[in-house]
């Protein structure tokens, strides 16, 4: 009888499995690589309390009142400044509006593109919090393979031929859960079959500050500015605590953007929009990405040379050459839930691939996130895995 008080559209909404699995191990002597956490020992806790001493300070009772439901604007204008700069984008601060967090942005793009039964595209493997999110609002998936380079192009192709998904969900620098990148020439292949319909490509961007090798290729908010929404996130290159995010659109769909988060929460953290806003002013947030860079790329490498060392050959891996994760491909004949029990017993936690995928279960993959653990706890962590892994292979 309580069940049929529920909205029909919350049967096909997945629980969190990261928030489920962070309940399990919630022991201090498991090592996880289970999170998607930045490291906390990086938060710039000084600066920040700085910045937010100056703001109550100086302008306490403003700081303190409503505010508009795009965000403070400096903080817009200081976000399209840097991409205009650092990106080659050509955008103004009307093409920016603060939401809380990345994920917020996806939960608003549902609002306004889908009705139950509009098709998605999804990379496959996906973020699995964005295959929760536009669980809410359609009922149909697209998966399209994701290959060494990208999205199997022949499949979206197909894809956008047979079902015209108004949306494809991407994450191009350092993809959660894989770690790949997108490369230059299959970025231009993939424009060009957009170009084509009219799907909107989601680019989730919250790792691509975070490169430790090669060359940045262009964002798709610059190859196809038309038909791109582009997201990003202060959680990764300053802190998460204050869910300060952010999605970039073309002028024609902004108006519905905005009118969705009014009617979601008027607008974003104000106290945390300035105290962010005065952080970047009174800092180098060049510097502090540098720092972060360095320390993740060397639990990078730690993590890397780990499994080289201890995983079986017959064990496949992603090298990331950038983000917070890589991605294992076990035997087929071993389930990532399998190892996942033997592996708690051992001490050492994981994310199984199940939870990145529609409608599969049981699958031989697994995502490793190495920056919350220091060199020596991720050749620990790694070598009682591999002994797990062992033990499997040998049934």
């Amino acid at each position: 009888m309580v069940e049929n008080i529920f909205a029909d559209r919350m049967n096909n909404v997945p629980k969190s499995f990261i928030r489920e699995i962070l309940k399990v191990i919630d022991d201090p002597e498991i090592i996880s690589f289970a999170g998607g956490l930045p490291n906390k020992e990086l938060f710039p806790i000084d600066e920040i309390r700085n910045a937010s001493n100056y703001q109550f300070e100086f302008y306490g009772s403003e700081v303190l009142q409503y505010s508009t439901t795009e965000g403070y604007l400096p903080l817009r204008e200081f976000i399209a400044e840097r991409y205009n700069k650092n990106k080659g984008l050509n955008i103004s601060a009307d093409n920016v509006l603060i939401t809380h967090g990345s994920q917020q942005a996806l939960d608003l793009i549902g609002k306004v593109f889908l009705n139950d039964n509009d098709p998605v595209a999804i990379e496959e493997p996906g973020y699995l919090g964005a295959i929760q999110c536009l669980s809410v609002f359609s009922k149909k998936f697209v998966p399209i393979t994701l290959d060494e380079d990208g999205l199997n192009c022949n499949e979206l192709r197909t894809a956008c031929e047979q079902f015209s998904p108004k949306i494809i969900y991407t994450v191009p620098n350092f993809q959660n859960p894989t770690g790949i990148s997108y490369s230059i020439e299959k970025r231009e292949t993939i424009v060009n079959i957009l170009k084509k319909h009219r799907t909107f490509i989601i680019e989730d961007d919250p790792y691509g500050e975070l490169r430790y090798e090669g060359k940045e290729a262009d964002s798709f908010g610059k190859l196809l500015p038309n038909q791109t929404i582009l997201l990003g996130s202060f959680s990764k290159i300053i802190a998460p605590g204050f869910r300060i995010g952010w999605l970039i659109a073309p002028d024609n769909i902004m108006d519905k953007l905005v009118i969705a988060k009014q009617a979601a929460d008027l607008h974003s953290n104000y106290v945390g929009q300035r105290i962010i806003y005065q952080y970047l002013k009174d800092t180098d947030l060049d510097k502090h990405i540098s720092d972060i860079k360095k320390t993740y790329n060397s639990q990078r490498v730690a993590m890397i040379e780990s499994i080289e060392k201890f995983f079986p050959k017959s064990v496949k891996y992603t090298k990331p050459v950038g983000g917070m994760f890589l991605w294992v491909t076990l035997p087929n004949n071993i389930a990532a839930t399998e190892l996942l029990n033997h592996s708690i017993k051992q001490k050492v936690a994981f994310v199984p691939g199940d939870p990145f995928y529609v409608g599969k279960s049981n699958v031989n993959t697994l995502r490793l996130n190495y920056s919350c653990s220091d060199e020596k706890t991720i050749k620990e962590g790694i070598k009682r895995l591999s002994v797990c892994i062992k033990q499997l292979t040998t049934i």
